[in-house]
């Protein structure tokens, strides 16, 4: 344990913020499985729908650095091709 008060207080505010970026992280990954079982059931207004929320949720992960900008890009690329395969 820290015995520096500076050092005490980044291990609460480390903790804080972890418990922060897990859950975002929880949340975007709820609503990539949403978008999935969506695709696999071939419901193309579903799947659009929460795509729009899923595309939303990684973009502000990506801009508060939970996300690396391209992971952000290559999940919402993932997820829009799958989206654009229901004919």
């Amino acid at each position: 344990m820290a015995n520096i008060k500076s050092a005490k207080k980044r291990i609460l505010v480390i903790e804080t913020k972890t418990l922060r970026n897990k859950m975002i992280k929880s949340r975007v990954k709820t609503l990539v499985k949403k978008v999935d079982a969506a695709v696999a059931a071939g419901d193309k207004s579903a799947a659009a729908a929460s795509l729009k929320a899923a595309v939303v949720a990684i973009d502000k992960a990506a801009a508060k650095g939970i996300f690396h900008k391209n992971t952000a890009a290559r999940k919402v690329s993932r997820l829009s091709r799958a989206v654009n395969k229901i004919a």
